[in-house]
């Protein structure tokens, strides 16, 4: 078992210990080390990451394992690019975010949501599970079209709300207030969830290495990556369906109270409110599941369960 997944299962048992975790790990400066210093890094905690079964003391090895999270993937070993590493996801998604929520013409919407899906998607890619198979030319190119695929639709479908706009008038408020504020939220949510498990439909179709309690790998499991796709796509859906739904309905209430008349400060209130819920929203959505997954041995296939009497598994999650 990877030090990474390890360090996970050590420190991160309940959310809120998961949630000041991912607090530390998004951090933006962690993306100014270079690749040498997170190689050297990696290389000091291979031995402290064999016997980590109880949370760390020394903050010294805290922050070394901080970096090892933050930069690297822990089925490859490879240093992860680093627009897609986790501290980056926040400082790029959310100007697309707010360009995404702040248009009100159909072509923008859909341009902008298209880039949004798109890095997202990648993002997905670069910090998906490992699958055995996955390093098949066929499988990476089958994954590389259904992702884009995937992308198109997602912002074909969030831009419907504004084309129906468009197209018709709207004299009901409340109809313009559900179609306008409310409805662009799950669909982004669902779409979102719907990227993910596009991008990351290898896992399911080929499986993934599941491990024992002593970081042994004993097979690959289709079931175990079917739930790694599905916590992760909740988390996701969680994370934007959150961050485009409360923006809207508080500064509904803001203007109906005219509180803010001002419409460039009305504008400015609502991108302050958009990079609060997305700022708080990120390392709750990523603590709702474990990063080192757990499945019970009633869940795994009888070809594994043959070859091992454990009784309780654990996969990498992914992000």
């Amino acid at each position: 078992m990877d030090a990474n997944l390890r360090f996970w299962r050590a420190e991160g048992q309940t959310v809120f210990q998961r949630f000041l975790l991912w607090a530390d790990v998004l951090d933006p400066l962690l993306l100014l080390k270079s690749s040498d210093e997170i190689r050297r890094t990696r290389l000091s905690i291979q031995n402290t990451g064999k016997t980590l079964n109880e949370p760390i003391q020394n903050d010294q090895t805290k922050r070394a394992f901080l970096l090892s999270l933050s930069s690297v993937h822990p089925d490859t070993d490879k240093i992860i690019p680093i627009l897609f590493r986790p501290p980056a996801f926040l400082p790029v998604s959310l100007p697309l975010v707010v360009a995404s929520s702040v248009h009100h013409q159909a072509r923008r919407s859909f341009f902008c949501q298209w880039l949004f899906h798109m890095y997202t998607t990648g993002f997905t890619l670069f910090n998906g599970n490992g699958t055995p198979k996955a390093e098949e030319y066929s499988i990476v190119e089958k994954q590389i079209f259904l992702s884009l695929g995937a992308v198109s639709y997602a912002a074909c479908i969030g831009a419907l709300p504004l084309v129906f706009m468009n197209r018709y008038t709207l004299k009901s408020l409340f109809m313009h207030l559900v179609i306008k504020k409310l409805l662009p939220a799950p669909l982004l949510g669902l779409m979102s969830a719907f990227t993910v498990v596009v991008a990351r439909s290898p896992e399911f179709d080929n499986g993934i290495e599941v491990m024992d309690r002593n970081g042994k790998v004993v097979g690959v499991s289709r079931k175990a990556g079917e739930k790694a796709v599905k916590e992760t796509a909740l988390s996701r859906a969680a994370l934007f369906g959150t961050t485009f739904f409360l923006p809207p309905v508080v500064m509904h209430f803001v203007e109906r109270a005219k509180m803010v008349k001002n419409p460039r400060a009305s504008a400015l209130m609502s991108i302050f409110m958009i990079t609060s819920v997305l700022t708080g929203m990120l390392p709750l959505s990523l603590s709702m599941f474990p990063q080192c997954g757990e499945i019970k041995r009633a869940d795994l296939e009888p070809e594994i369960l043959s070859s091992t009497e454990e009784t309780e598994f654990f996969y990498n999650r992914g992000i």
